[in-house]
């Protein structure tokens, strides 16, 4: 990075640009243009010319069947405000402060496994990386259709994604919720049903730890705070805050998923399990892994198969993120509003008639609603308005 003004120099090596810079949008909020030459005879010279200092990140995406190697370079405002724990504990990342607009609430979808990893097999020769890609994709599809929902896949087709590629692109996208689909297998062919699993503590732990060995990294994970001047006890206490809220969101929304999929069937486990996925481990974004069925037994294999099974799988799968984002919207996002409007808090001389006739609820379902019996309200009583 360079200063007066402000841009930063990408030198790559031995190379030649084969085709034209993009043009910059006028409205971009830091980039100002792009621009590039040669340097030393053979390398090429990058220049991203900013409005404002930035913090820059860059990581390397490896190769698929579309793409050949990727340096991503993401840049932020270098005085962008700090993420932390909202006052409900819901766990949310950096946002631009100055724009007020309400955004999409966003899920990732990881279809697990792609690429030259199969995944399990099953009997009849179902290879689970085609079965959680074709569940993704019905996910996404009817997420595409609710208002106030954004999906997107870390993987649309069958090519590998990195593990922790995966969580890297959850956060670029500022996921609110990252939902890992599987297909499991056992020695056992009798096993059959589905399982939902959130980070155990012990992965928690190990992760927050080799976190804390890399100082730039968690400073960018807990919003940006400079933590490169020997803070560890500062960093330590704010991932762990961050953790904590985002392990209890977790087990939220993973009871919400539990209690949708069980509508499907049998359970192979009737509770959360715990385990130390590394696609479960961002710190920041409430995480569950779904193994949707058991691809080692041939029914469950059968089933799978089936593209009205697959939408079945999603429309339950999807039915457990509305349920949570009913409870915990994401702060900021459309959800969030439509949910502030489900509230009504009484006033002086009102009456549980009038209240539903205003909403255009039926008197019963706010009765039932709010667990009231008869009529009986109380002023600066909360209620709680259904199917609003």
């Amino acid at each position: 990075t360079l200063d007066n003004p402000p841009r930063v120099v990408i030198d790559i090596p031995n190379a030649r640009l084969t085709g034209k810079l993009p043009i910059v949008e006028s409205s971009d909020r830091l980039l100002s243009g792009i621009r590039s030459g040669i340097r030393a005879g053979d390398d090429l010279r990058v220049v991203l010319d900013l409005k404002e200092a930035a913090r820059v990140k860059s990581f390397l995406l490896r190769p698929n069947d579309r793409y050949g190697y990727r340096l991503v370079v993401d840049l932020s405002p270098s005085g962008a405000g700090g993420g932390r724990a909202g006052p409900a504990g819901s766990p949310h990342r950096v946002a631009d402060r100055s724009s007020k607009k309400l955004r999409a609430a966003t899920v990732a979808i990881d279809a697990g496994h792609g690429g030259e990893d199969p995944g399990t097999t099953g009997p009849d020769g179902t290879q689970e990386k085609q079965i959680t890609l074709a569940i993704a994709r019905k996910l996404a599809h009817l997420m595409k259709r609710e208002p106030g929902m954004r999906p997107f896949l870390t993987r649309d087709g069958d090519y590998y994604v990195g593990l922790r590629e995966r969580i890297v692109l959850a956060r670029k996208h500022r996921a609110d919720l990252f939902i890992s689909i599987h297909a499991d297998s056992c020695d056992d062919p009798r096993v059959n049903g589905a399982t939902v699993y959130t980070l155990s503590l012990r992965g928690a732990s190990s992760e927050a730890a080799k976190l804390l060995a890399d100082k730039e990294n968690s400073a960018d994970l807990i919003g940006g705070i400079d933590l490169t001047d020997g803070k560890d006890e500062l960093a330590s206490v704010l991932l762990d805050m961050t953790q904590s809220a985002t392990m209890e969101h977790s087990v939220l929304a993973a009871r919400k998923m539990l209690a949708s999929l069980e509508h499907l069937g049998d359970m192979h486990k009737t509770r959360i399990q715990k385990a130390g996925f590394v696609v479960l481990k961002a710190p920041d974004i409430p995480s569950m892994l779904i193994e949707t069925a058991y691809l080692s037994n041939r029914a469950d294999e059968r089933r799978l198969r089936s593209r009205a099974y697959q939408k079945t799988i999603a429309e339950a799968i999807l039915h457990g993120v509305k349920s949570y984002f009913e409870s915990f919207p994401p702060p900021g996002t459309i959800l969030a509003a439509r949910e502030a409007h489900r509230r009504h808090v009484i006033n002086r001389g009102e009456t549980l008639a009038a209240i539903a006739k205003e909403y255009d609820v039926s008197l019963d379902s706010l009765r039932s609603a709010n667990g009231i019996q008869g009529d009986a309200i109380q002023a600066g009583q909360v209620l709680t308005i259904p199917g609003s």
